[in-house]
């Protein structure tokens, strides 16, 4: 597997591999995709070989303008809203799937409806535009595990699964995107992400509600056991065990160790701060780079101290929560 700067050479071969049915690291602004032609069945069924993805999870198609998805998917007057107001960027839609959508069934598990969203990442768009097809791209890590913000995070999950990397630095959002089904009259956000339940309320002009766990999977990242590192979670520390490496938020000085000690002491690589300034945003972007290090030094668990539940800290929790389960 090869990792190569996504420059225009690169992206014309990546687009070269997807028509014939490989699959691309792809870089994005959420997280690292690992994109292949959503049109062909044998290459999608290869992104769930790749990952050791369930069937019944349905995969995000990506396109390159919102025009590009009226072929395959209704768009209501509530998606066009939302998309001339945040595409391209990290929103996934759930539409409703046109008949004779040539889309692979695998990409939409089966169901009725098809995942949608136009990435605001130039390669990405370049990649998409030079394959000249909708790209399936579920995150490019096994499945469950953590979501890769470099292309060195996929090659160390997926190494030779992958034909190609298009390394393009660290994912500037480094989150999945909010994810909102629009299929049925209620619009119901499945999936929290860097586009918060206020942004898209003021747009749609009434509340949103954040669906809840269940056993109908209509959308990435709905799994309960999602996100997850090797190394255990305690959440909302107000404090740490011994042993104990800490993912911290804001201030640590008043955290203290049982038995004796405080976290400003502790090793370096026992201690990773999402924000120290509190910054919501910037905490979305370091969790998983934070969490995939930590997760390197073999550690005996991690605390994570409390982040708020308001605005994109509502999915940093999300994450956090599936992580920990």
């Amino acid at each position: 597997m090869k990792i190569i700067a996504a420059n225009q050479n690169a992206i014309e071969q990546a687009a070269t591999i997807l028509k014939e049915g490989g699959l691309i690291g792809m870089p994005t602004e959420t997280v690292y995709g690992l994109a292949a032609n959503a049109l062909d069945g044998k290459a999608v069924a290869r992104i769930f070989e790749a990952k050791g993805r369930p069937s019944f999870n349905p995969l995000i198609t990506h396109f390159g303008r919102a025009r590009d998805i009226e072929p395959y998917a209704e768009m209501d007057e509530r998606a066009k809203a939302l998309a001339q107001k945040f595409w391209p960027g990290p929103l996934t839609m759930i539409l409703k799937r046109k008949t004779n959508c040539p889309i692979s069934d695998l990409v939409t598990a089966g169901l009725p409806t098809l995942a949608v969203r136009v990435p605001d990442h130039k390669a990405a768009q370049d990649l998409i535009r030079a394959a000249g097809v909708p790209l399936a791209a579920p995150s490019a890590n096994p499945s469950g595990t953590l979501s890769p913000t470099s292309a060195a995070h996929v090659a160390r999950t997926l190494g030779d699964k992958v034909d190609l990397v298009l390394a393009a630095g660290s994912s500037r959002i480094g989150l999945e995107s909010t994810v909102i089904d629009l299929s049925t009259e209620q619009s119901i956000i499945l999936r929290p992400g860097g586009i918060t339940p206020e942004e898209l309320e003021e747009t749609l002009g009434h509340k949103l509600h954040i669906a809840e766990q269940s056993d109908d999977i209509k959308s990435p990242g709905q799994l309960l056991k999602h996100y997850a590192p090797k190394t255990p979670l305690r959440l909302n520390a107000v404090d740490l065990n011994p042993d104990e490496a800490l993912l911290a938020f804001g201030s640590t000085k008043f955290m203290g160790i049982k038995g004796g000690g405080a976290a400003t002491n502790l090793p370096e690589d026992m201690i990773r701060n999402l924000s120290e300034t509190g910054d919501l945003h910037e905490a979305a972007s370091n969790l998983f780079t934070m969490l995939h290090d930590m997760d390197a030094h073999n550690h005996r668990a991690i605390a994570v101290m409390s982040i708020p539940d308001i605005g994109v800290g509502i999915a940093i929790n999300d994450r956090l929560k599936r992580a920990a389960n």
